[in-house]
C-alpha cells in the first residue's frame, strides 16, 4: 500500500472512532425511522438535433494536434459519452440518480449511465456525515474534485459540450475514477476548503495503467494507486456578488498504449511517462435583480508529460525520450435576461502545444481555438431546450505528415428532461 493511501486510512479510522462514540446515545435516542432512508430517485434523458458543415465519417478523421493519438475521438476512451457528434437526431445518455441516508453514519448515491452503447455505473459512492473537526470522507466510484466543472453532470452544463480542455487532458468522461477522498473545511469566518484524494488513476489521456511489451522493452501494468490529487478553495461574498477561487493539482504515471494491424503492417506506439496537471478556476455570479443574474466561469490547466515513447513498425522497436507541455483555457458568461431565459458565450483555446521527442520538437499548431454562443429556455426547473452555434478551429486533417486545419461550424437543438426527485445544483 502506498504510503499515502496508508495515511488517509489512519485518520478516516481515528476520525470514526471518535465519531462513533459520540453519536452511540444519538442512536439509542432516535432509532431508524424508515422514512429517513427512503431513496430519492430521478431520471433525467437528454437528447439533441446536430448539424455540422462536414460528413460523419470526415469528422471522425480529425484530429487535435498533440492530444489526439488517432482520430477526433481518441480521447473518448471511456465505454460512454455524454453528447453524440453524429448529424442528426441522437439520443445522448439517460442517467438514473439515487441517493438517500445509509445509517447514521453514512450517505450513499448512485448514478447509472444509459446509452445505446449499454448500462454502467457512472459513480456508485459513500460520504460520511458529520465527522468531527470540519471533515468528510468519500469513497467509491466519482468524479474527481479537480477543478470546477469536472465535477459537475453534463445537465448541469451552461453548454451541450464539455470545455475543450477538459475533454483533452481527461476525455469525454473527465476525470471519474475509483478512489477516496478527504475534505476538510477549516474553522474560519469565511470559506476555506481544502481535499485531497487517492484514486487507481485508469484515466487513459493523462494517466493509465495498462503494461505493454515492445520489442525487448517491457513495461509492467500498474496494480497500486497510481493518482494523487489535491485542491484547495476560498469563496467571497460581497452584497450580491458570490466569487469562487479554487486551485488544483492531479500527478501521476501515465501509461498508453495504441496497436494498428493490417494486411501489410504491424504498428505499435506506447507510452511510459510521469503527469503533473496544474489549474486554476475562478467562478462568480451577480445578483442583479431577483430574476436577472450575470455569471461567469474560467478555468486554465497546465499539463507536464515527461518519460519515453515506445514505438514497432514490423521492422524494429525504437524508444524515444518524450516531453509535453500543452495547456488550455475556456472562459464563459451567461447572462439570466428573464424568468426562463437565459443567454451564453464561451470562448476557450488549446495553447502551449509543445512535443519532443529525442530533444526534437514536432511541428504542431499552437493556437486550437473554440467559440460557442447559445440560448437556452427553462419552461420549469424539470426541463430545458437550449439552441447552441459553435465555431470549432481545433480540429485538423493529417495528410502525409502535414496537418492541414477543417474548421467546423455546428449547429445543436438539445433538450434535457428530468423526473423524479434531485438535489439543488452546487455553485
Amino acid at each position: 500500500m502506498k504510503p499515502y493511501s496508508l495515511s488517509l486510512l489512519i485518520i478516516f479510522i481515528i476520525l470514526f472512532d471518535n465519531y462513533t462514540i459520540t453519536q452511540e446515545q444519538t442512536v439509542k435516542e432516535n432509532p431508524f425511522s424508515q422514512s429517513k432512508f427512503v431513496p430519492d430517485i430521478s431520471f433525467i434523458i437528454d437528447a439533441s438535433y446536430l448539424y455540422h458543415n462536414i460528413k460523419n465519417h470526415e469528422f471522425e478523421e480529425l484530429q487535435i494536434p498533440g492530444i489526439s493519438s488517432l482520430h477526433s475521438n481518441a480521447t473518448e476512451t471511456h465505454n460512454h459519452t455524454h453528447i453524440t457528434n453524429q448529424k442528426g437526431f441522437n439520443l445522448n445518455y439517460g442517467e438514473l440518480y439515487i441517493s438517500a441516508t445509509a445509517d447514521p453514519f453514512f450517505d450513499l448515491t448512485g448514478i447509472l449511465h444509459l446509452s445505446k452503447s449499454g448500462l454502467e455505473i457512472e459513480e456508485g459512492y459513500f460520504v460520511t456525515r458529520k465527522l468531527p473537526l470540519g471533515f468528510q470522507l468519500k469513497g467509491g466510484k466519482f468524479y474527481s474534485g479537480f477543478g470546477k466543472i469536472n465535477e459537475q453532470h453534463p445537465h448541469i452544463w451552461d453548454f451541450v459540450e464539455q470545455p475543450l480542455i477538459f475533454n483533452s487532458f481527461f476525455g469525454s468522461e473527465g476525470l471519474n475514477e475509483t478512489g477516496v477522498q478527504l475534505n476538510w473545511i477549516a474553522p474560519t469566518k469565511f470559506f476555506l476548503s481544502t481535499g485531497v484524494e487517492v484514486f487507481q488513476g485508469e484515466n487513459e489521456p493523462s494517466f493509465g495503467t495498462q503494461g505493454f511489451s515492445i520489442g525487448s522493452n517491457e513495461i509492467e501494468a500498474i496494480e497500486h494507486p497510481n493518482l494523487l490529487t489535491g485542491f484547495i478553495s476560498t469563496s467571497l461574498d460581497i452584497d450580491d456578488f458570490t466569487g469562487l477561487l479554487k486551485f488544483s493539482i492531479a500527478s501521476g504515471k501515465k501509461r498508453e498504449v495504441h496497436t494498428h494491424y493490417s494486411e501489410t503492417e504491424h504498428e505499435e506506439n506506447a507510452i511510459s511517462a510521469k503527469t503533473n496537471i496544474f489549474g486554476i478556476s475562478i467562478t462568480g455570479k451577480y445578483l442583479i435583480d431577483p430574476i436577472k443574474s450575470l455569471s461567469f466561469q474560467t478555468e486554465y490547466l497546465y499539463r507536464t508529460v515527461k518519460g519515453n515513447k515506445y514505438s514497432y513498425d514490423s521492422t524494429a522497436a525504437t524508444v524515444y525520450d518524450l516531453e509535453r507541455n500543452q495547456s488550455g483555457l475556456y472562459s464563459q458568461i451567461v447572462y439570466k435576461f428573464a424568468k426562463r431565459w437565459r443567454f451564453g458565450a464561451r470562448y476557450e483555446f488549446l495553447e502551449n502545444n509543445f512535443l519532443r521527442l529525442n530533444n526534437i520538437s514536432e511541428k504542431l499548431p499552437s493556437y486550437l481555438p473554440r467559440y460557442s454562443a447559445m440560448i437556452d429556455f427553462n419552461p420549469t426547473e424539470f426541463s430545458r431546450i437550449r439552441f447552441q452555434y459553435t465555431y470549432d478551429r481545433s480540429r485538423y486533417l493529417l495528410e502525409d505528415l502535414n496537418y492541414s486545419i477543417k474548421a467546423i461550424h455546428q449547429i445543436t437543438l438539445q433538450i434535457n428532461l428530468s423526473i423524479g426527485a434531485h438535489g439543488a445544483h452546487p455553485f
